[in-house]
């Protein structure tokens, strides 16, 4: 394998080296082995299951909703941000949650960020672009801890990957020059918008790799380069809800997605990259659609129990359905929402906590929460700190 074939290390005057990328495609075509387009293959038919479970969810907005928040989460763990689903949900309602507020506010930027994006490409305001990029990117940190630099431009100084503390001498990996950023983002977009013959699965996998090997920015790349690949299968229209988040699988093989990318680099090794990323394609369609199923029967076999023991008639039915909404509630909530009054919307609380489909979080007398722990079970799998 030629070890050049997706660019050079390139030694700077301060003496360090770094990775200049070549454009995309790789100039020496991916080979299309049997694994591959077996990988391929699966993952297509993954997304598919994915799209035509979603289909059938009573509300798939909430869904949406309470699984974007799931993918802003696991996207800021990979990036070490420690938080929690329950944090988030906490910090939401107004309560004050167990995590540090400013980790907590980094998966909330990532969740504005990651809507107003999905916003832009449904409304056609204008389609997938280095623009959208940077806005989004002025999301993510608007506001953030030690965040003073101006964030709606490439970066304009040099930047590297390593543990924390480490010096650009001892870096795993030195991106290109800030001289050459511009440029190097300018082809990637002409890549996004370039009509080819290349499966949109293998072309964003390339996308979100070169993304991360130049790393425009000097913080949130990560998060903007996973968050690239939802909005370019949405636009594509491979995606006609935005369910496919990566972070979950991302998370999980932490290492090795870090090891791929750097294969890349040094050994020009693209296939076994597109290879580990349409294995997470397929794994993380597969939790999604199995999440969704899990929240019908879940929601089927609570209306049930409800009808069954005459628990609070059609006012329970609602609020059971308000509640996959907002899994995070207090009686005040309740009486807004269903239009009931105070006394009925406390009977109601206390008798979806005396069958435990809600349990009281808050700890106080007065003002109380309470959660719909069911329901975050499956939706919080894997983003345990």
């Amino acid at each position: 394998m030629d070890k050049d074939r997706a660019g050079k290390f390139i030694t700077q005057l301060s003496g360090y080296k770094t990775f200049i990328p070549d454009t995309l495609p790789p100039y020496s075509p991916i080979k299309y082995d049997d694994q591959l387009q077996f990988l391929l293959s699966e993952a297509d038919r993954a997304l598919a299951r994915l799209d035509g479970a979603s289909s059938v969810l009573p509300n798939p907005g909430h869904f949406i909703a309470m699984y974007t928040k799931k993918e802003a989460l696991l996207s800021s763990q990979i990036e070490g941000t420690q938080a929690s689903l329950e944090g988030v949900l906490a910090f939401e309602a107004g309560l004050k949650p167990k995590e540090d507020i400013h980790e907590i506010k980094k998966v909330i930027n990532y969740v504005k960020a990651l809507n107003y994006g999905i916003d832009r490409l449904r409304k056609n305001d204008f389609p997938m672009s280095l623009r959208l990029v940077k806005e989004i990117h002025n999301i993510l940190l608007k506001g953030a801890r030690g965040t003073s630099r101006k964030l709606v431009v490439f970066r304009r100084s040099q930047n590297w990957i390593g543990p924390p503390g480490v010096t650009i001498n001892d870096a795993i990996f030195i991106p290109p020059p800030p001289n050459q950023v511009r440029e190097l983002m300018l082809n990637l977009g002409v890549f996004m918008y370039r009509k080819d013959n290349i499966p949109l699965l293998m072309k964003i996998g390339l996308i979100h790799a070169q993304f991360e090997t130049i790393h425009p920015f000097l913080d949130g790349n990560g998060r903007i380069g996973r968050l690239l690949i939802t909005f370019y299968l949405y636009w594509k229209g491979i995606l006609s809800r935005p369910l496919l988040y990566l972070s979950y699988y991302l998370k999980k093989y932490r290492n090795e997605y870090y090891d791929y990318l750097m294969k890349i680099r040094l050994e020009g090794d693209w296939e076994n990259w597109l290879k580990f990323f349409l294995q997470g394609v397929a794994e993380v369609s597969l939790e999604a659609a199995s999440s969704a199923k899990e929240i019908i029967g879940l929601k089927d076999k609570l209306g049930n129990e409800l009808l069954s023991k005459k628990r609070g008639g059609a006012q329970a039915i609602r609020l059971l359905d308000m509640l996959f909404k907002r899994p995070l509630i207090s009686v005040s909530d309740v009486v807004i929402k269903l239009k009931i009054s105070r006394q009925a919307a406390t009977e109601l609380v206390n008798k979806f906590s005396e069958i435990k489909i809600l349990n009281e979080v808050s700890g106080k007398k007065r003002y109380r929460k309470y959660l719909f722990a069911d329901y975050i079970k499956i939706i919080s799998k894997g983003t345990e700190i």
